[in-house]
């Protein structure tokens, strides 16, 4: 028996079919609990890699790094999520997805231990042990939105969880500087401050693991991976091409601003408000597109802000708080709906956990070359206007990205 594979199957055709096992069944409430539990896991899916870049200067004098050194650190964690993230869904079929997080929180308690040791050896090591923890709590959130939340929520707790996300990756930006100068233990203490989140939020999952049962033990069926999908593609492509956006701009917006005449200090100021201005986004985004299930234009209308932001800082330097206000609040509203598609586009949990490991793999990947492409344009052509120009033309492609995963539509199990 053969049958050609669907790539996407409309959501009226699914909504009522939980029998057929298209969609797991809901809770009608939604505990404060539970919305707890989900943001103290997003408080620390950032917080122990935005610190680093704050503090990068003192781990070079500290430690006798090189810049280029220096610089692996920081791409380390991209290249680990694009490694570890295509293992979570498997995983989470075999284990179930609380107490596969219940083992990552853990997991990312003992890496940012290690890294925070006084040994090189351990600083890369306890890297790649948290990356490829945090990789794991990124692919499992989307799923257990996806399963724990009515339709209609979705959206909603995960820019919930992204604001947070976000709030705490601006704040551990903003003190692991000030943190070194102050506690015992320099740079070492400071980047393992965030550890008291992974305990409380290994302490919040830690009893939901009792009615967590492995589809494996309950005869579900492991949800592949939809590489034949195309609607996957496109919700792949987003993730990437927003994400290498915002890690690009984290990564050399301040030598761009400072480059365009503005002192360090002004440049560090612009950051941050870069930051505010993409958690404004990632808040208010639910309440303008409420009900609404198809956002193929409000995914164009973020990539052509961030695109704007970017053709700004080329076309007139002198406007960085126009720039910085364009690419907060596209950033900011494009990776709201970036974590929304992997929930939104799955008929399961089990095919959301698949989806947002594709995606993420994929995605960072992608993100991981962009800080690297601009550096090396930029060293080529002594200018930051053909790397600009290159990524504002990306947030067009990230656009026609985004109309086709903002689709109201759910992508589709392989034939078998």
């Amino acid at each position: 028996m053969s049958a050609r594979p669907s790539s996407v199957s409309s959501r009226h055709s699914v909504s009522g079919a939980t029998d057929a096992g298209l969609i797991d069944p809901v809770p009608r409430a939604v505990s404060a609990g539970l919305v707890v539990a989900i943001c103290l896991v997003a408080a620390n899916l950032r917080t122990t890699l935005t610190g680093v870049g704050t503090l990068l200067p003192e781990i070079e004098r500290g430690s006798g790094l090189t810049s280029s050194w220096g610089g692996l650190l920081s791409t380390l964690p991209l290249l680990t999520f694009a490694a570890t993230s295509p293992l979570v869904a498997r995983a989470s079929h075999r284990w179930g997805n609380a107490r596969l997080l219940v083992v990552s929180l853990g997991v990312l308690a003992v890496g940012t231990v290690v890294r925070s040791l006084p040994s090189v050896a351990c600083l890369f090591a306890g890297t790649v042990i948290l990356s490829a923890a945090i990789a794991f709590g990124n692919v499992l959130l989307p799923a257990l939105i996806r399963h724990s939340m009515p339709a209609h929520r979705i959206q909603g707790v995960s820019a919930l969880y992204v604001t947070v996300m976000g709030l705490m990756a601006a704040v551990s930006s903003g003190i692991s500087a000030p943190l070194a100068h102050t506690v015992p233990g320099s740079w070492h203490t400071a980047l393992a401050w965030g550890f008291v989140f992974t305990v409380a939020a290994f302490l919040a999952w830690l009893p939901r693991i009792r009615g967590d049962k492995p589809q494996a033990s309950t005869g579900g069926t492991h949800s592949p991976v939809p590489w034949r999908s195309w609607l996957a593609w496109q919700v792949t492509f987003f993730m990437g091409l927003q994400s290498l956006a915002f890690y690009t701009a984290v990564a050399w917006l301040p030598s761009i601003l400072i480059d365009r005449g503005l002192s360090s200090t002004t440049a560090g100021w612009m950051l941050f408000y870069y930051q505010v201005m993409s958690l404004a986004a990632s808040s208010l985004l639910p309440l303008l597109t409420r009900g609404r299930h198809d956002q193929r234009w409000t995914a164009v209308g973020a990539s052509v802000l961030v695109a704007g932001g970017f053709t700004v800082l080329v076309a007139a330097p002198g406007l960085s708080v126009v720039a910085c206000t364009l690419l907060g609040l596209g950033g900011g509203a494009s990776l709201v709906l970036a974590l929304t598609f992997q929930s939104q586009r799955a008929g399961s949990a089990g095919e959301a956990a698949a989806l947002a490991g594709m995606a993420q793999s994929i995605g960072y990947l992608v993100a991981a070359a962009g800080p690297l492409l601009l550096g090396i344009l930029h060293d080529a052509t002594h200018s930051w206007t053909l790397p600009l120009a290159v990524l504002a033309a990306l947030g067009v492609v990230t656009a026609a990205a985004g109309h086709g995963a903002g689709r109201d539509r759910h992508v589709g199990r392989p034939a078998a």
